[in-house]
């Protein structure tokens, strides 16, 4: 039996797949009732090849079926559940074959979100349901495994873009070292900057600057220090982007293997987080403002909130 007011957002990303089912509220936030998620790396070899790998499409499917039986065990109505799928899907060939498969699954048509449409949705999950209103412009950012979505946000306009560069992109194309070497770090620092050069949204405007997405997450884990991956620790927490780049420095140089030995971090997102934390520092370093903030509402909560309305 269904529960009135329930909904299901699903994101399928490069790197992580991952559901959440709440209740949307009239000022447009989202109270969770269940969150979780899956790293498969969809977007295996996809910037080498342009086709999603077999054994990639193996783990997302599997991933896939344990979340339709989430959202049947909450009873979520049916035309309350939206899955959405980003970069990955967006560059590969063979999209209908993952389709298809979503399709048996969960009875939903994915949507394979454009590039505006993904920066749009992180947005709104970022700021939808905030207790104060934050200082404008306001920088969204969302690191996912195929792209970054950047959106700076005043009076209700926004400038956003869909860039090209992810953590897992990132780390095949240029950090094949473990840890990486110094000329591999700095060839891919060199390709973010290039893009961040030609984003089109100006970074030196941002008066608040809001971080969401896994890698993010994790690397305010790092920075607090915590002794496990807590969202109730780093959710609206403040942090210096010194101190943040202090750590992506430091977690630059360690191994994969020390990596992944650190308490909050996800073992499927060791390896390919050098990149997605240089992303993060090239980005903190052309804001005009010492600190930021992170979100632990993300595309998720735009997602979902958008069934809601």
């Amino acid at each position: 039996m269904s529960e009135p007011g329930l909904v299901a957002a699903i994101d399928c990303g490069t790197n992580s797949i991952k559901v959440l089912v709440g209740r949307v509220r009239t000022d447009g936030g989202v109270d969770v009732v269940l969150r979780d998620s899956r790293v498969v790396r969809l977007g295996q070899g996809v910037d080498r090849t342009g086709e999603l790998a077999d054994e990639a499409l193996a783990r997302t499917f599997a991933a896939i079926d344990e979340f339709a039986a989430v959202v049947a065990e909450h009873g979520v109505a049916a035309g309350r559940l939206r899955f959405c799928a980003t970069s990955a899907t967006r560059d590969a060939s063979n999209a209908a074959v993952f389709a298809q498969g979503v399709r048996r699954r969960l009875g939903v048509e994915p949507e394979v979100l454009s590039g505006p449409e993904e920066a749009a949705l992180v947005f709104a999950g970022a700021i939808a349901g905030r207790a104060a209103a934050p200082e404008e412009p306001v920088l969204v950012v969302d690191i996912g495994g195929g792209s970054t979505e950047l959106v700076l946000g005043e009076a209700g306009e926004r400038q956003a873009v869909s860039m090209d560069i992810g953590s897992v992109r990132l780390h095949e194309r240029h950090l094949h070292g473990d840890p990486p070497t110094a000329d591999e770090v700095a060839a891919c620092v060199a390709d973010i900057d290039r893009t961040l050069d030609t984003s089109g949204v100006p970074l030196d405007r941002a008066r608040t600057v809001i971080g969401t997405s896994g890698t993010i997450k994790t690397l305010a884990c790092g920075v607090l220090d915590l002794p496990a991956y807590d969202r109730e620790a780093f959710d609206g927490a403040e942090l210096s982007n010194a101190d943040t780049s202090r750590f992506v420095a430091d977690l630059i140089a360690l191994s994969v293997e020390e990596r992944r030995a650190l308490p909050y971090m996800h073992p499927g997102r060791a390896d390919v987080i050098d990149a997605g934390a240089l992303i993060w520092d090239r980005v903190l370093r052309r804001v005009p403002v010492p600190v930021h903030l992170v979100s632990e509402a993300d595309i998720l909560h735009g997602i979902a909130a958008a069934i809601g309305r």
